[in-house]
């Protein structure tokens, strides 16, 4: 006579090809991965960005898209339901991973413009670039291949970060983690005034940027400020600024470094100070919520600093699922 659990054993069939959760992934969730010629019906394309040569402090964020797409405990592939909503992102959205971009080691010029283009084709093809890091340069190629198909000066973007990256050059060079902004701003890709950036703290930048930002009209919520006020507030009327003078919609640009490095210290720069995990797990997801997202990027998570729990690859992982479950949820309401 069979026991309950031995009938209940010998009732699940095996399956030689059912993923394993600590099996290595070649998509990020387990998606389906396709080709930039195969792109398939869906909304949002998943792409990797392994770049970190325009670091100035700690490298490593080369290794960030493997390690975003790494970080889960969960099966591959099947229903993935978020628990509040109920709803699956990934198959309501149709999320496909394109693979990592062919970047040219130690080469940023020729690694940016690649990028660009990339994230330009799949725009072009009506969806929405998720990219994952790689160090806060890419953030310029990003929007500017975002700026090229919904037009220069027609999306806000909506930047989380200890630090501002809008210096002038470093050492000498246009491009690097610390001048994306800049670049975004002088090229006419996104303008100052649909700047927002959240989580500002620390010593630095400069005086002279602060007033060049100012001139800018960009709007910067520091880290004092959000404490002051509550994030909540500031969140309310960072999407109404985003929103402000009829924006095609926005792109969500997110530098692990805005949560405290006691919560996330894998990041090349890390600023004692900063979020809380769960204050931008729910942030992000507002935002996939309230706004039209155009596209979002996760950087600078260098994996080597993460020692053995992985938690701030985790984070950025949770990052993606959440813009991804916010943009569901604005697409089953719609």
């Amino acid at each position: 006579m069979y026991t309950p659990y031995e009938q209940r054993k010998n009732e699940i069939p095996f399956a030689a090809a059912e993923y394993i959760s600590f099996a290595a992934r070649s998509s990020f969730l387990g998606v389906p991965a396709v080709t930039p010629d195969s792109l398939g019906d869906g909304d949002v394309v998943i792409v990797g960005a392994p770049f970190d040569w325009g670091t100035t402090y700690r490298p490593g964020a080369r290794f960030g898209p493997s390690a975003i797409r790494n970080a889960d405990y969960g099966a591959m592939d099947g229903f993935r339901p978020h628990l509040p909503t109920g709803i699956d992102p990934l198959g309501l959205l149709g999320v496909v991973d394109v693979g990592d971009i062919n970047v040219r080691p130690g080469d940023l010029d020729v690694s940016i413009a690649r990028i660009a283009d990339v994230v330009e084709s799949i725009a072009a093809a009506g969806k929405v670039p998720i990219i994952l890091g790689g160090d806060h340069s890419i953030t310029w190629p990003n929007a500017l291949g975002l700026a090229r198909v919904h037009g220069f000066g027609e999306i806000a973007l909506i930047h989380f970060d200890a630090h501002a990256d809008t210096g002038f050059e470093t050492g000498g060079a246009l491009n690097g983690h610390g001048l994306p902004m800049r670049r975004l701003i002088e090229s006419g890709a996104v303008p100052g005034h649909r700047f927002v950036q959240i989580g500002l703290r620390g010593y630095w930048p400069e005086p002279e940027v602060m007033e060049w930002m100012e001139e800018q009209k960009m709007r910067c919520f520091l880290m004092n400020e959000i404490v002051d006020r509550g994030l909540e507030a500031v969140v309310d009327e960072a999407v109404e600024y985003s929103l402000a003078g009829g924006a095609k919609g926005v792109f969500i640009s997110v530098d692990i470094d805005v949560v405290d490095p006691g919560l996330a210290p894998a990041t090349g720069t890390p600023e004692p100070g900063g979020l809380t995990s769960r204050q931008i797990l729910d942030t992000v997801r507002r935002l996939g919520r309230d706004l039209n997202v155009l596209g979002a990027d996760i950087v600078e998570l260098s994996p080597a600093y993460d020692g053995p729990g992985e938690q701030t690859a985790y984070l950025a992982n949770r990052v993606v699922l959440e813009i991804l479950n916010g943009m569901a949820e604005r697409k089953a309401a719609a």
